[in-house]
């Protein structure tokens, strides 16, 4: 199945809130912290935080443990906010992250 992008990285805020979107782009960082993993997924519009938990989909969370930097990839989710204390002001999707259900890899780098 390909997963169709809806929705450019760099566009979503806190009004996205609860939405499902589609994404594609390039991993940008990927850090595994067993449970979680978490990808900075980059288009021409910007960043945006991708968490990975095998309770929302085991079969993403498996894929995702492969990711490498600059492997494109388009992911389905639903957009949520980020805790407070993890918000990183520094970005403008910095408020909210994507909880992954589908992902699916288009190129290894």
């Amino acid at each position: 199945m390909r997963l169709k992008r809806d929705t450019p990285c760099g566009s979503l805020t806190r009004t996205d809130i609860g939405r499902t979107v589609t994404l594609n782009g390039w991993v940008h960082r990927r850090r595994d912290h067993g449970n979680l993993i978490f990808v900075d997924l980059r288009d021409r519009t910007g960043l945006c935080q991708i968490v990975f938990r095998p309770e929302e989909s085991d079969s993403a969370h498996r894929l995702a443990k492969d990711l490498r930097s600059e492997y494109v990839v388009a992911v389905a989710g639903t957009v949520v906010a980020r805790d407070e204390s993890n918000q990183n002001r520094n970005l403008e999707t910095g408020e909210i992250e994507v909880v992954a259900r589908e992902l699916e890899l288009l190129n290894r780098a």
